[in-house]
């Protein structure tokens, strides 16, 4: 028995064609492991910054209780103090306070930017507070 092959063309480049696909094709599919270590990586930093934060968070109200305890300890100073000391007592508090805002503002500026930062880098809490602030707001509406 004689084994003939088909002159058929369409035989001779399809065969090859298709069982090259067949090994080529597994080859573009794309695993699920570099997605799940993309993602696990990604929840890594979002607990790593939330770590992070809570220690700044930590550091600023000890900062805070320590600026309130220094401002009580003045303003009973100035209220046990006589009238001529008094005035440079209010003074020193004013400018105490003044200071603690200005500090107060730029800590808080400088986590903002690193919220930011972190929430456009996909990495930080959605916070539902924070969703939808990139929209511009709607126009009041005037009540006549």
């Amino acid at each position: 028995m004689k084994i003939q092959l088909r002159k058929n063309p369409g035989f001779h480049f399809g065969l090859p064609l298709a069982m090259a696909l067949a090994i080529w094709t597994p080859s573009l599919a794309q695993s699920p492991e570099p997605a799940k270590a993309k993602k696990m990586a990604v929840e890594g930093k979002a607990v790593e910054h939330s770590q992070m934060m809570q220690e700044h968070c930590k550091t600023m109200m000890a900062e805070m209780k320590a600026q309130d305890t220094e401002l009580t300890a003045l303003v009973a100073r100035m209220n046990g103090a006589s009238k001529e000391a008094k005035m440079d007592l209010m003074a020193e508090i004013v400018t105490k306070m003044s200071e603690q805002r200005v500090a107060m503002n730029d800590r808080m500026g400088q986590m903002h930017m690193e919220m930011m930062k972190h929430m456009q880098m996909g990495t930080g809490p959605h916070h539902s507070m924070m969703k939808g602030m990139d929209k511009k707001p709607e126009a009041p509406i005037d009540k006549k």
